[in-house]
């Protein structure tokens, strides 16, 4: 086995603890992060511009794709949502309830489910707890149980390619057709969704004693279920931010229907690349909703700044990934970790840190969980004989489900400001759950060869 630099060793660590520490402390953003101090320490350890410039360019080679599909995913899955394609599938299921409260919790996750079909916790959340919060207060249910169900299922969604794990794993896998993966974790996503939804029977009927209990007084709850719906149908109506032309004619909703498991199955059958689907379904989707070029540029305009960010963030972790990969640092890193850990633990140390991934994202951040702690791990784990993907899958599925109970995740503010809650008193209430299920879900992939041992 090779030696460690020791010099590449220090400077790497230091690399990575400084984004993380900046991170966590937000004093920088992820753009700046992983573009400067990379940077900074390949020129500290003699590595001029010219050679720099080769790294770069070999980093955001591997990501340029997936950084091309994430803007134009978002962009067009905003455009199915201004829509309104989802609004009479959530009033369907709110109608579906009744005011039960075990269905209401179904009926919850089946929401998310469906509400993150595009990638974005945001939508999900502003689409369904406005919907479900009047309902939950008139069935004296706890909000926290609102976002905790919205969370966890949504979380399940987020692994499709478009999501932002699936493309960071990508990225730092160096993946170019970032379907390959997906194909692999499709199994235990549809899993997760049916244990998501068996999860929610349970808090259900654990939801309906506590209810129960708080009042005995009250045996039958009288709810509305058509004002609980038309305050719903007016709240959407009072955020839309522009009339399509499916709000004119309501054949517009099907054609986007139409229109979406067509670009997804092109995708999913690998006719076209993911990138290119997503272009063609933008190029459609804009003149089939918004007559008027200039609504269609103010649409462009209205989403571009959430799928700029994300790919910004995916081309600067390119950047970082192949100053770390080029310079030699990332494998003296993981030559170090070798030579210090018990030789019992490198084989499991995916597994290790697969289960450990809820709690590390609550103490680091997205961004610093997959750009510098999964580098490390699989480029350790492999000389072990792991495959990559298989660490890779471990410390997803270990970490994607926590994703929506991060205080680094913007989607969990918006959540817990329209649900009307409180954040440490949500941590607290769904942490422990959403750990569990994340273990759950990672000795399910195990058994499942997903994730390899």
């Amino acid at each position: 086995m090779e030696e460690p630099n020791t010099l590449l060793t220090i400077v790497g660590l230091v690399i990575i603890i400084s984004i993380v520490a900046m991170l966590i402390m937000k004093k920088i953003s992820p753009v700046v992060g992983m573009i400067l101090i990379p940077v900074i320490g390949a020129l500290v350890i003699g590595h001029g511009f010219g050679d720099i410039r080769k790294y770069v360019e070999s980093g955001i080679d591997q990501v340029f794709n997936v950084a091309i599909m994430f803007i134009f995913a978002i962009i067009y899955f905003s455009i199915i949502s201004d829509s309104g394609l989802f609004r009479p599938f959530v009033r369907g299921m709110i109608k579906l309830t009744r005011g039960n409260i075990i269905i209401v919790a179904i009926v919850t996750t089946i929401i998310g489910t469906f509400a993150q079909l595009d990638g974005a916790g945001a939508t999900t959340f502003l689409l369904a707890i406005p919907a479900l919060l009047p309902l939950y207060r008139a069935l004296k249910m706890s909000p926290y149980l609102l976002v905790l169900l919205l969370a966890l299922s949504a979380a399940i969604i987020n692994m499709v390619p478009w999501g932002g794990p699936m493309a960071r794993t990508a990225s730092v896998l160096k993946v170019d057709n970032i379907n390959d993966l997906w194909y692999q974790v499709i199994p235990i996503q549809l899993v997760g969704i049916v244990l998501a939804i068996l999860f929610s029977i349970y808090l259900g009927i654990r939801e309906k004693r506590r209810i129960a209990k708080a009042f005995p007084n009250e045996d039958v709850v009288k709810i509305n279920m058509d004002e609980i719906i038309a305050n719903y149908e007016k709240d959407q109506e009072e955020n839309a931010t522009i009339k399509g032309e499916a709000t004119k004619h309501t054949y517009i909703l099907w054609l986007n229907l139409i229109l979406t498991v067509i670009v997804v199955a092109m995708m999913l059958l690998d006719i076209v690349p993911p990138e290119f689907a997503f272009m063609l379904g933008v190029a459609i989707a804009l003149p089939l909703n918004f007559r008027d070029v200039d609504e269609q540029m103010e649409r462009i305009r209205a989403h571009a700044p959430n799928a700029l960010m994300m790919a910004a963030v995916i081309l600067a972790a390119g950047v970082f990934l192949g100053i770390l990969n080029e310079t030699g640092m990332l494998e003296s890193i993981a030559l170090s970790l070798i030579a210090v850990l018990p030789t019992v633990v490198g084989p499991y140390l995916h597994i290790i840190i697969g289960v450990l991934g809820v709690p590390l994202d609550l103490l680091t951040s997205t961004d610093a969980y997959y750009f510098a702690i999964l580098p490390i791990v699989e480029s350790t784990a492999s000389q072990f004989g792991v495959p990559s993907q298989s660490t890779a899958f471990s410390l997803m599925i270990g970490n994607v489900i926590g994703t929506f109970v991060s205080p680094f995740a913007p989607a969990v503010w918006l959540a817990v400001g329209l649900a009307e809650i409180n954040m440490g008193r949500y941590i607290k209430y769904a942490f422990f759950w959403v750990w569990g299920f994340s273990i759950l879900m990672l000795f399910i992939a195990i058994l499942m060869g997903i994730v390899t041992i």
